[in-house]
């Protein structure tokens, strides 16, 4: 037996009342773009390291300048990448996720099936590096803001679509099924007692 085909290589829609499963469709990060500094300020504190070590006046030691270049490359360039890299967008078929934090981690949902707005704004930058914001608005909670999202026409059309099939299968569950010829007829009121 062989499994139906579907169309434009979607999965197939599960069967009325059956639980589907959460599969997921994109896991990302903002663009790395805003690494940049940090990369120059790595570079810079290489070169200066490598220069003056060795070279510096009487009174300072190269202990000294090493310990100044660790303590701007912490603060500097490790702290934001971690930031950076902790800070991750999740879209499953049920819904999206924001978690960030590097020490605290903090989480946001946001459900498909309950339907919600999608805007995208990109500025003049954030389209040379093919990038915008996503703005996800349901009415009731905060806006879910997905900040410089790297191919941000992609993510939008998935938000989309994950969107019309939660709410087409949430309305098709929410309807009564049909009886099935094997099930038994319904019974009859009792009539009033005289």
């Amino acid at each position: 037996m062989t499994q139906p085909s579907t169309y434009g290589g979607r999965p197939m829609a599960p069967a009325p009342g059956a639980p589907t499963p959460e599969l997921l469709v994109a896991r990302f990060r903002a663009h790395a773009r805003r690494l940049t500094w940090s990369a120059i300020v790595l570079i810079g504190v290489a070169g200066a390291a490598g220069y003056f070590f060795g070279n510096l006046p009487a009174p300072l030691e190269d202990w000294m300048l090493l310990t100044a270049a660790g303590v701007v490359v912490v603060f500097l360039v490790l702290l934001p990448f971690l930031r950076w890299w902790a800070h991750i967008y999740t879209i499953t078929t049920r819904r999206v996720i924001e978690r960030g934090g590097v020490l605290a981690v903090r989480r946001r949902e946001l459900q498909h099936v309950r339907g919600y707005t999608v805007q995208v704004r990109r500025g003049p930058l954030q389209r040379i590096w093919r990038t915008g914001t996503i703005t996800l608005t349901n009415g009731v909670d905060a806006p879910l803001r997905l900040t410089n999202i790297p191919s941000v026409e992609l993510v939008h059309e998935a938000l989309v679509d994950q969107v019309e099939v939660n709410q087409i299968l949430a309305h098709r569950d929410g309807q009564a099924l049909p009886p099935t010829a094997n099930a038994a007829p319904p019974v009859p009121p009792l009539p009033p007692a005289p």
